[in-house]
């Protein structure tokens, strides 16, 4: 477990270390442009721009260049444009991110089996955002709250990414194909993050995508036109099929114990950003994280058809008038936070779980015989599957 620091520095000088991070960035990334690729052998060869003469090189700078330099490597720079370079190196970190073997995984009943979807995308200052729903009040499992687009398994042949892919289709009508994802956009499987423990006892995986809205895609290129925003040119067209509420949240805002600063033009809600406690989970310690997500900024997708879904929509839509921030809480949460220190590179400023994940707390699961096949022989009553 960490604690939060003694002493956190305001939320404006927070902001300005960012951006002069992002300076040094763009500066390594051009440093590191003309460096060779590979050597004659065929390896990949990483430059060394620091100064040899230098003994007291900065370690970070010379991580942030690695970083820079495989920008080129992963993708084509033309389709990311609309990320700034704080942004691309925290998805640079998350694509070479590689989680801790889980083979409990494949032993596992297909009930107990399910993956959440972490989609993330730019937005127009080029900082990251993630998708997040709220559920429907229908649900039996955690109606009313917050979650990323998931659920369970259907077969033992999918992977957690199909399941999130399925899933994610079926709760908020986001295409499984990129052909049908409404021109210039395609999404891009990041990775996987380790495995958490819902309280239903489902071992849920998350996986990383980006939404990516292509520059070589557009209609608007010949035009010389800028890529479109994904909030204002495909969360609309979300259809919130099985949710309430589609809307989104700052991921670099999942590292804080307060509200980044609003952008120009734009105001906070009141009430706090943040707020905490600790609790027990198979006789371990487990933080809880309560975000307060601001949402009047922003457009939120509802249910299009009239619906208990639509019904909820609709006091959703007076929350967001009235208090202007959807909470965002529980296993959503700590996943949101394992996911931010990984892409970021930084240890949050709020008290947290050192862990990623919960492997401890499944291996207990798993010791107390939870994950057994007897239990498959229960089917749950009615047509709606569980839901983290």
């Amino acid at each position: 477990m960490s604690a939060a620091p003694a002493a956190t520095s305001s939320p404006d000088s927070n902001h300005e270390d960012q951006r002069q991070r992002q300076r040094q960035r763009q500066h390594t990334a051009a440093a590191a442009a003309s460096a060779p690729a590979s050597a004659a052998d065929g390896r990949l060869v990483i430059p060394d721009i620091t100064d040899d003469n230098d003994d007291d090189a900065d370690d970070e700078w010379h991580s942030d260049s690695l970083l820079a330099f495989q920008e080129s490597l992963y993708y084509d720079a033309s389709t990311m444009a609309g990320l700034n370079s704080f942004s691309l190196a925290a998805l640079n970190r998350l694509r070479a991110y590689k989680p801790p073997p889980f083979p409990k995984w494949d032993t596992l009943p297909v009930r107990k089996r399910a993956a959440v979807l972490v989609l993330l995308y730019g937005d127009r200052w080029g900082d990251l955002r993630v998708v997040i729903t709220m559920r429907a009040s229908s649900l039996r499992s955690f109606s009313g709250h917050a979650a990323l687009p998931g659920g369970k398994a259907d077969s033992v042949d999918e992977t957690p990414y199909q399941i999130a892919r399925r899933e994610a289709f079926e709760e908020i009508g986001l295409p499984m194909d990129d052909n049908a994802l409404p021109r210039p956009f395609r999404i891009e499987p990041i990775c996987c993050l380790p495995p958490s423990l819902a309280r239903t006892h489902l071992v849920v995986t998350p996986c990383v995508a980006f939404l990516h809205a292509d520059h070589s895609r557009s209609q608007d290129e010949d035009e010389g036109g800028s890529p479109p925003l994904v909030e204002e040119s495909l969360i609309p067209r979300l259809d919130a099929r099985e949710v309430a509420a589609v809307f989104s949240a700052p991921f670099y805002n999942f590292l804080k114990g307060g509200d980044l600063p609003p952008r120009p033009g734009q105001e906070l809600p009141p009430g706090p950003w943040y707020e905490g406690a600790w609790m027990s989970w198979k006789d371990l310690p487990w933080r809880i994280h309560n975000f307060y997500v601001p949402v009047n900024n922003q457009r939120v997708a509802k249910p299009r058809r009239t619906s208990v879904h639509g019904n909820m929509g609709e006091a959703l839509e007076t929350q967001q008038e009235q208090e202007g921030r959807f909470k965002v809480w529980g296993m959503t949460g700590r996943l949101l936070v394992d996911a931010a220190r990984i892409a970021y590179d930084e240890e949050p400023e709020i008290e947290h779980n050192e862990s990623f994940g919960d492997y401890d707390i499944i291996e207990k699961a798993d010791e107390e015989g939870v994950f057994n096949e007897v239990g498959e022989l229960k089917k749950p009553s009615g047509n709606e599957p569980a839901k983290m």
